[in-house]
């Protein structure tokens, strides 16, 4: 019988804090069970392993920035909708840096399929409407902005250009970056 007050969806916020306290690679069974003060068998009525849990993580992180980039792309095109998403994964990946981690977790094709993960490329989509491109571009442009997004957010969320004080900021970068996306995009060559 399961444990008063503990569920699937308890344990994965729980995970998820964690995560972000000590990092993805530390949240464990054993780990989260001492957080609830119960033995770690009692989470199995809720959870499989250490890695469903983290996978549990991965899908909530994805669900969460899934909603904030919703949010922040209303309304916006061209390039205010490329520092909208980005803008969305540097924060994301600065405020919850073990859910961040989560999201780049490999997910097999079922869960991946169920998850916010088609919502994603669907917004990222959104973001590059402003651009007219064809729809074969709009696929390779989705996967350049993840790629540069994502290696952005990690990369700035472990302080990797906070390295010399006479460099430009970290922030000033960042709209360098935004502004060549935006050029790229504009001349991208239309079959």
């Amino acid at each position: 019988m399961p444990r008063a007050g503990l569920s699937s969806a308890r344990v994965t916020d729980a995970a998820a804090e964690l995560a972000d306290e000590v990092g993805l690679d530390r949240v464990t069974l054993t780990a989260l069970a001492k957080s609830f003060g119960v033995a770690t068998p009692s989470l199995y009525s809720h959870v499989r392993s250490s890695d469903d849990v983290r996978i549990r993580v991965a899908l909530l992180a994805l669900e969460e920035t899934a909603d904030r980039l919703a949010d922040a792309l209303a309304g916006v095109s061209g390039r205010a909708a490329l520092a909208a998403m980005g803008g969305v994964w540097r924060s994301y990946a600065t405020e919850h840096p073990g859910r961040y981690a989560a999201t780049r977790l490999p997910l097999d094709a079922a869960t991946a399929a169920a998850s916010a993960g088609p919502r994603h490329a669907d917004l990222g989509r959104a973001a590059l409407r402003g651009y007219a491109l064809p729809d074969v571009d709009e696929t390779h442009a989705v996967r350049l902005l993840g790629a540069t997004f994502h290696g952005y957010a990690a990369l700035d969320a472990a302080g990797a250009f906070g390295h010399r004080a006479d460099a430009p900021t970290s922030d000033e970068t960042w709209e360098r970056v935004l502004d060549g996306l935006d050029t790229l995009l504009r001349s991208w060559e239309k079959p």
